[in-house]
C-alpha cells in the first residue's frame, strides 16, 4: 500500500503567521496510522511547484488546504499540474472555502473530494477507502464526484477538540518560519467558532456560532511545551473570539505565568468580553505575556452595528477596552469596515470622530481599516445581489475577491474615492500623532501638531481635494493603512492605491 499523503498551502498575501495549522492538523492523525506526511507550504517554498513535481510520483493523496481569494489562484496552478502529472492521483479539496461551496469547487475537473468542516477524522477515513478502493458512500463530512454527478454525504458531528491530537508541530522547519515573519514564532488555535451572528462573518456558517475548546490545562502545556521546545518568542492564537468562555481565558493566563515560560501571545476578541475582565484581570493578560489583541470594532456608528447584527458591540465597550488595555501595556487594533451595505459618509465620518477620540486618549491603540469584502455564504448574501453585486460562479472567478479589493456596486466613483481620502487622512492624523507622543522636545512636539492641525481641519470640514500633505507624508514616511488583528504588523496593502 502505497501511503504517502502531500499536503499543500498556496501563497497568500502578506508575510506568513506562521506554519499551517490546518495542515499540521490533518497530518497527526495521518502519521499515528502509519502515513508518510509531506507538507509543502508555499510561504516559506517559493520553488513548490518544483517540489510537487519531485514528491508527487510517490504520493497517494494530494490535499490543499485554502481560503477564499488569491491563493485560489495557485492552488488551481499546483492541481493542474498534478492531474498532468498523475492523472488517476486523488486531489482533495478542505479548508473554509470548499466546505462554504462544495458543489461549485467540485465542478473544477481537478478536484475529485471535498472534505467540509473538521477534516481529522474525515480525512484519515476518506484516505483509508481510497488505498483499499472501498466506495466512499459512508464517509461523513465529504462531497465527492462519481459517474459525472456530485454526491453529498451527511454531515460529520462536531468532534471536541480534546478529542483532537496535537497538530504535529515537529514536521515545522522553524528556521524557515524565523526568516519568512521575522520573528520566532508559530501559530495554535485553542478554540474554534463564535456565539455571535454577525451578517457579514463565515465564521458563524462555517462552525454554526458552536464554541468548541481545549481545557484550560492542555493549553497551557502544549503551548510552553512549544515555546521551552522551538525557544519560540511569540504565538499567535487563531482563535476566532478567544475570551468566550472569560473564565477559561483567564485561567490560562494564569498557567502561562505560572509556567514561569517567558514568550509573547496575540489573539483576537470582541470587546464586550473583554469588558467583562477587571482591571486586574487584564493586567493578568499583560503579565501572562498577552502583546497584542485584534478587535472587530468595525464601525463606531450604532445604526451601522444594527445593519451588521453586531447587538453585543457598544460604541463605549471600545473606549473601555483601549483604556483597559492601555493600563495593561497591551497593544490593540480596532478594525474597521469601510463600504457595508447601507452605510453612508455620515457614518464613516462619525466612526473616525469616536476613534479619533480613543486614539487621542490612548496612545496602544492602532487601526485596520478595509473594504467590506463579501465572502461565501454569509447571511447578507441575497441583499447584496439585489444591490447589483454578482456571486463568482467558479473557483476562478473566487480568486479574484480580496480583502483590499473593491468589487461593491454602491461603493464606487466620487464616493469610493472621497472615503479612501478620508481615511488616508484619518491614518496620517493619528500616526503622526502617536509619533508626536513620542518626541521628548517641546519645540518639536508644537511642530508636530502644527502639522497635525491641516489634518484635523480637512476630517471636520470634509476637504479632501488638493491633498499635498498626504503626498509630502508619503514620500518622508510609510503610511501604514491595514494591520493584521493578530499581530498588529503592517499588512503592505494601501487603501489609496486600491482602485
Amino acid at each position: 500500500m502505497n501511503n504517502k499523503v502531500v499536503l499543500f498551502l498556496p501563497p497568500y498575501q502578506g508575510k506568513p503567521l506562521g506554519p499551517s495549522l490546518s495542515l499540521l492538523s490533518l497530518a497527526s492523525p495521518l502519521r499515528r496510522e502509519g502515513f508518510q506526511v509531506s507538507i509543502i507550504d508555499a510561504a516559506i517554498d517559493p520553488n513548490y511547484l518544483d517540489r510537487l513535481r519531485s514528491e508527487i510520483p510517490s504520493a497517494c493523496c494530494f490535499g490543499l488546504s485554502l481560503l477564499t481569494g488569491p491563493m485560489i489562484r495557485p492552488a488551481i496552478e499546483a492541481s493542474q499540474l498534478v492531474r498532468r502529472l498523475h492523472p488517476k492521483l486523488p486531489i482533495v479539496y478542505g479548508g473554509w472555502h470548499p466546505t462554504l461551496l462544495p458543489e461549485q469547487t467540485l465542478q473544477a475537473d481537478y478536484v475529485d473530494v471535498v472534505v467540509r468542516g473538521q477534516g481529522e477524522v474525515t480525512f484519515l477515513e476518506l484516505l483509508g477507502c481510497l488505498n483499499s478502493k472501498r466506495p466512499l458512500d459512508g464517509i461523513a463530512g465529504i462531497s465527492f464526484k462519481v459517474d459525472n454527478r456530485i454526491v453529498h454525504n451527511s454531515p460529520r458531528p462536531i468532534i471536541p477538540l480534546d478529542a483532537l491530537p496535537m497538530p504535529a508541530y515537529d514536521l515545522v522547519n522553524t528556521e524557515a518560519y524565523q526568516k519568512a515573519c521575522g520573528v520566532r514564532k508559530t501559530v495554535y488555535a485553542s478554540s474554534v467558532g463564535c456565539p455571535y451572528a454577525c451578517n457579514y462573518c463565515t465564521d458563524t456558517v462555517f462552525y454554526h456560532r458552536r464554541f468548541n475548546a481545549l481545557s484550560p490545562e492542555r493549553v497551557v502545556s502544549e503551548v510552553t511545551g512549544l515555546v521551552r521546545r522551538y525557544e519560540l518568542e511569540e504565538v499567535s492564537f487563531l482563535d476566532s473570539n478567544f475570551p468566550v468562555d472569560v473564565k477559561r481565558a483567564l485561567a490560562i493566563a494564569r498557567g502561562f505565568i505560572e509556567s514561569e515560560t517567558k514568550f509573547r501571545w496575540t489573539f483576537q476578541a470582541s470587546t464586550d468580553l473583554l469588558c467583562k475582565m477587571s482591571d486586574e484581570e487584564v493586567r493578568l493578560l499583560g503579565a501572562s505575556g498577552a502583546s497584542h489583541l485584534g478587535f472587530g470594532t468595525e464601525s463606531g456608528s450604532e445604526e451601522v452595528l444594527r445593519l451588521m447584527n453586531k447587538p453585543h458591540q457598544h460604541i463605549r465597550d471600545m473606549d473601555e477596552t483601549a483604556r483597559k488595555c492601555h493600563q495593561a501595556n497591551i497593544r490593540v487594533t480596532f478594525n474597521l469596515i469601510l463600504g457595508y451595505p447601507g452605510e453612508t459618509e455620515a457614518h464613516r465620518l462619525e466612526t473616525f470622530r469616536i476613534m479619533e477620540k480613543i486614539s487621542r486618549r490612548y496612545s496602544n491603540v492602532s487601526f485596520s481599516p478595509n473594504i467590506f469584502t463579501a465572502y461565501p455564504g454569509i447571511p447578507i448574501w441575497n441583499q447584496m445581489k439585489e444591490l447589483g453585486l454578482k456571486e463568482p460562479q467558479s473557483l476562478e472567478e473566487w480568486a479574484e475577491v480580496s480583502l483590499g479589493r473593491n468589487r461593491l456596486p454602491w461603493f464606487q466613483g466620487r464616493e469610493f474615492r472621497r472615503a479612501k481620502r478620508m481615511t488616508s487622512y484619518f491614518i496620517m492624523n493619528h500616526q503622526l500623532g502617536k509619533d508626536a507622543q513620542k518626541l521628548a522636545s517641546q519645540s518639536k512636539k508644537r511642530l508636530a501638531n502644527a502639522f497635525m492641525a491641516p489634518l484635523a481641519w480637512r476630517l471636520r470640514h470634509k476637504f479632501y481635494h488638493f491633498p499635498v500633505d498626504l503626498w509630502l507624508i508619503r514620500a518622508r514616511t510609510q503610511l501604514v493603512m491595514r494591520r493584521s488583528l493578530l499581530t498588529g504588523t503592517s499588512l503592505g496593502e494601501d487603501l489609496e492605491r486600491i482602485g
